[in-house]
């Protein structure tokens, strides 16, 4: 099986990003974008899908953590594209409901190649340190967008933000490592009737 890896950084004006993945790793991580916040849920997606992820972000924050968080999503989604690359024997399409505490997300992905993303949930500023409910939200918009994946999101109960918003970025670490796995079955075929992933 072809390796399922990529390697990007893109640079501009307000941040610098650069990010290591392989999609078929076993959960190690090196995360640093300045927010805590941010890092710890990244550290998620990385721990709970099994891939291996090197993330160094930085810029302006001067101005507030939005082009961070922000060009972060572009290059992550722009990565997990790059290797998961044709698609080809992929599983294609996993979801995942998943508990932390009173907290309760669910969430459901295709890799179908469109990007989309329908994201509810109820967070609100506290509780999660320099990680907004608007910046969550962009995130998960923007990686799905530059991902090529549609994604769903819902938070089904909860009251802790940290709790809420941690149970999502498991949930779609959950949902990516089953998407993402190889059929044995179809090893060598593209998982859509229409022959191609588009």
């Amino acid at each position: 099986m072809k390796k399922r890896i990529a390697k990007l950084a893109r640079t501009t004006n307000e941040s610098s990003v650069e990010i290591e993945l392989n999609i078929d790793g076993t959960g190690k991580y090196s995360v640093e974008t300045g927010n805590g916040m941010f890092d710890h849920m990244l550290a998620q997606l990385s721990r709970h899908g099994l891939m291996d992820l090197v993330v160094k972000s930085t810029g302006d924050i001067q101005v507030g953590w939005h082009h961070v968080i922000e060009d972060t999503g572009i290059v992550l989604g722009r990565a997990i594209s790059e290797a998961v690359g044709d698609a080809k024997g992929i599983v294609r399409m996993g979801q995942s409901i998943v508990p932390l505490d009173e907290a309760l997300a669910m969430v459901a992905i295709d890799f179908g190649g469109r990007g989309y993303a329908s994201i509810e949930t109820d967070l609100t500023e506290t509780d999660m340190g320099d990680l907004s409910p608007q910046l969550v939200q962009h995130f998960l918009e923007t990686l799905a967008r530059e991902g090529r994946f549609n994604l769903h999101v819902r938070i089904l109960a909860g009251y802790s933000n940290h709790h809420k918003v941690e149970a999502v970025f498991k949930g779609i670490a959950r949902s990516m490592r089953s998407a993402l796995s190889i059929e044995p079955r179809v090893a060598n075929e593209t998982p859509s009737t229409k022959g191609v992933i588009d």
